[in-house]
C-alpha cells in the first residue's frame, strides 16, 4: 500500500482482511507498531501537515481497502456530519488505544504485554465467550510489538499452552477466554518490570 518516506496523499479503510503498519529505524531495525483490521482507517497522517508517510503498511492477507484521495476525504469530512463523527470516534479510539499500549510498555512485565496484544489481536477484549484465532502472526512479530526477545515469547507462549489459554501451529494462534485471566484488568500496573528489567 505505501512505504515509509512515500508521498502521504491518500487515507485508506480495511474492509476485509489485516494490515500491517511498521516503522524502520536509520539502523535498519524494524517495529510493527500495529495489525489492523476490518473497519479500521490508515494513512490519515496525511491530513495533518504530514508530507511524507512515517511508516510502511503492508497487508498480511488477502485485502478488500478502499483508498480515497486526501482532498476528497477531507471535503467529505468537513460536509457529511454522519462520516465525520464516525471518524472523529475512530481517531479517539485510537488514540486511547496509543496511550494503553504506552502504558502497557511503561508499566508490565513483558508476559503481561504479550497475553494484552493477543487478547487485542484476537477481539477477546468485547466480552465474546468464544475461542478466536490469530492468523499470519509469527512469534517474530509478537516479540517486536511487545519489545522482548523472541526466546521470551516463545517461552512465555509455551507456558499459556500448558495453561490452557492458548494453542497455536505454525503462525496460526487460537486463544481462549481463560487469557483474560492473565490480565484481568487488561491493563495493570502493579508489578511493574520486576519479572524482566527494562525494556528490550
Amino acid at each position: 500500500m505505501f512505504l515509509q518516506g512515500d508521498q502521504a496523499d491518500t487515507v485508506f479503510y480495511i474492509h476485509s482482511g489485516q494490515v500491517k503498519i511498521t516503522v524502520v529505524s536509520e539502523f535498519g531495525k524494524e517495529a510493527v507498531i500495529a495489525v489492523l483490521g476490518p473497519k479500521a482507517f490508515f494513512g490519515e497522517g496525511c491530513l495533518t501537515v504530514q508530507p511524507h508517510r512515517l511508516s510502511t503498511a503492508t497487508a498480511m492477507t488477502d485485502c478488500q481497502i478502499m483508498a480515497v484521495d486526501k482532498a476528497v476525504i477531507a471535503r467529505a469530512i468537513r460536509d457529511e456530519p454522519a462520516l465525520s463523527v464516525m471518524f472523529i470516534s475512530y481517531l479517539l479510539a485510537r488514540t486511547t488505544r496509543l496511550e494503553e499500549d504506552l502504558v502497557d510498555h511503561l508499566l508490565n512485565p513483558s508476559e503481561k504485554r504479550l497475553a494484552r496484544t493477543l487478547m487485542l489481536l484476537a477481539n477477546l477484549c468485547d466480552g465474546s465467550e468464544r475461542q478466536h484465532t490469530i492468523t499470519n502472526v509469527s512469534q517474530e512479530m509478537l516479540a517486536d510489538m511487545i519489545g522482548t526477545t523472541r526466546s521470551r515469547v516463545s517461552q512465555f507462549m509455551n507456558r499459556f499452552r500448558k495453561l490452557g489459554f492458548i494453542d497455536y501451529s505454525h503462525d496460526n494462534i487460537k486463544v481462549n477466554v481463560s487469557l483474560l485471566n492473565v490480565v484481568p484488568n487488561n491493563i495493570s500496573g502493579s508489578d511493574s518490570r520486576t519479572t524482566d528489567g527494562p525494556l528490550r
